[in-house]
């Protein structure tokens, strides 16, 4: 099947490339502004299937909505029937098309020409009407709000928000690609003779920035968001694709000592936290036991014993462990525990628990295994 995408270089087209590549679709015809006319003519005869995502949204001046989304799609439309073309057309409108404004109306008639085209041709259209759409690639400082406050509040930059309680309507570019591929398949999702895209999310402008800004913050307090909220999910991964490229890592607070390291690298308010625990040759660390925290530690470098001892008992259970073989040990409530380095170098051991520390309330108490 040979795919003619229109703005392929552009946020929405770069997306869908990219998937479509991903599910081994190879015969991809790119179009973009700076494509030769006799190139479009070229993949007009041929297409099999369209997705028109080209368009005009941030012009100098509000002539360049009718050129870029009338004119463009009209010259489409016109090469198509030129080459008695009627493969299905996907067609990336703006809920704006439903406002009266220089945008939507171009956008609404540029709706109006595939319409009339499908129908005179007995063949597919399927438009979107799509609401603020946010992810990945998309240009900062330009026409996405989300955008431009994930590229500046990663760079310490200043964002303006003039009305936080503005309601938004949001798709997120996987769930929109999903989409637009399941149109390739024929099994689109139609209201009312336009597509949708089946999951949206509605917040306000507000809520937005302050999740934003939270995501900076996590980054600082080793905190990881709310990953059970599908928004908060989409906007973190979002986030993160527009960290400067030096700015990938950040350091992590290491307690050091002389029996080694100790640092916190996750915390969750749900889950609990992760911390790397080194331990130097023939070091014990613990010697401790829990009313209700419980934790488990899994030794990734270097060899060991965990030892337990119920706090009412003076049997010993031993635990030996491995970076050569990996498991988890879970250490119950009530039973005092501490680990051993066995080895020549430093042994390391991912430890989870399942709550934060808490300094006030610590649930450590000392006893000798």
């Amino acid at each position: 099947m040979k795919i003619l995408v229109t703005g392929s270089k552009g946020f929405i087209g770069k997306n869908l490339i990219a998937e479509l590549r991903n599910r081994d679709y190879k015969d991809i015809l790119e179009c973009h502004r700076d494509t030769d006319y006799t190139l479009l003519e070229e993949y007009c005869e041929k297409a099999d299937f369209v997705f028109h995502l080209a368009g005009v949204n941030r012009p100098q001046n509000e002539e360049e909505f009718d050129e870029g989304n009338l004119g463009f799609t009209s010259t489409l439309i016109n090469t198509l029937e030129k080459y008695e073309n009627c493969c299905p057309v996907i067609f990336a409108s703006s809920a704006q098309a439903m406002l009266d404004n220089a945008y939507g109306s171009s956008k609404r008639a540029a709706e109006d020409l595939i319409f009339t085209h499908a129908k005179y041709n007995n063949s597919k259209a399927l438009i979107y009407r799509l609401p603020n759409v946010f992810g990945k690639w998309c240009k900062p400082n330009y026409n996405s709000a989300i955008a431009t406050f994930c590229y500046n509040v990663a760079r310490n930059l200043p964002i303006t928000v003039n009305d936080p309680s503005v309601n938004m309507n949001l798709v997120y570019i996987d769930d929109l690609v999903e989409e637009l591929i399941r149109g390739l398949d024929d099994n689109q999702n139609i209201v009312d003779n336009f597509c949708e895209v089946p999951t949206t999310h509605t917040t306000t402008l507000g809520e937005i920035v302050e999740l934003i800004n939270s995501f900076k913050k996590s980054r600082e307090e080793r905190s990881i968001p709310n990953m059970n909220n599908a928004l908060s999910k989409k906007l973190y991964s979002t986030y993160l694709s527009y960290l400067p490229e030096d700015k990938f890592s950040y350091d992590l607070k290491m307690n050091v000592d002389q029996r080694g390291s100790f640092t916190e690298f996750i915390k969750t308010m749900d889950r609990g936290q992760v911390s790397i625990n080194v331990s130097k040759p023939g070091i014990t660390k613990g010697n401790h036991w829990h009313h209700t925290k419980n934790e488990k530690f899994l030794v990734v470098s270097g060899n060991g014993v965990i030892r337990f001892r119920k706090i009412d008992s003076e049997e010993v259970i031993e635990y030996f462990v491995s970076g050569e073989k990996m498991e988890v040990v879970d250490i119950p409530t009530g039973y005092t525990h501490n680990i051993e380095n066995l080895g020549k170098t430093d042994m390391v051991t991912v430890m989870w628990a399942n709550e934060l520390f808490d300094p006030e309330k610590p649930d450590t108490y000392y006893l000798e295994v």
